[in-house]
């Protein structure tokens, strides 16, 4: 039970789908910064998963800069997409942040920016079917954006920026874990 100082917690089917994003990532990434652990440290089952990870040394540096690329060209393509279609960012620009990280890194383990803020049973297959991949179907054909990320000015959660900077990005996902 939370006291009174305290927020309560959110029940997942209530959360919006880049915060939820964001804890399935790293709990972490829902504790204030103070809070937050060091690092960008990943369950001990996670990292087993992950051969890159797991390697250390050069993988992380390959990693770490297709990330930083990806992390580039996704930050650009969401700044350029809001301009183009009339969109704007959410109010709270941590949702942006995640979203776009979350593209970067499918981006780079799938080969294309799967939106990161569904289930899919095979990621892989998804990807290259490319109805889920970023803007997706829904976005494109009715402006409709799942994750919060380019948002009509109808929506009430929409701010009025239409840019981010991979450094804003980064710093709002600082404390978020990885799927590399």
């Amino acid at each position: 039970q939370a006291s009174a100082g305290s927020p309560s917690p959110v029940p997942a089917d209530k959360m919006p789908a880049p915060l939820l994003l964001a804890a399935l990532l790293s709990p972490a990434a829902l504790l204030p910064r103070a809070a937050a652990p060091a690092g960008n440290a990943l369950p001990a089952q996670r990292r087993a998963r992950l051969p890159s990870m797991a390697a250390g040394g050069a993988a992380d540096a390959a990693d770490d800069e297709k990330l930083a690329k990806a992390l580039k060209a996704m930050t650009g393509f969401a700044n350029s997409y809001c301009k183009n279609t009339g969109t704007t960012y959410c109010s709270d620009p941590s949702i942006p942040a995640v979203v776009i990280k979350g593209l970067a890194e499918h981006k780079v383990v799938l080969g294309a920016p799967l939106c990161p803020c569904r289930h899919y049973e095979d990621k892989a297959a998804e990807a290259k079917d490319g109805y889920w991949n970023c803007p997706c179907v829904p976005m494109r054909e009715r402006h409709e954006c799942h994750c919060m990320l380019f948002l009509t000015e109808e929506n009430e959660f929409a701010g009025d920026s239409q840019k981010l900077s991979v450094e804003e990005v980064e710093s709002h996902t600082e404390s978020m874990g990885s799927v590399l």
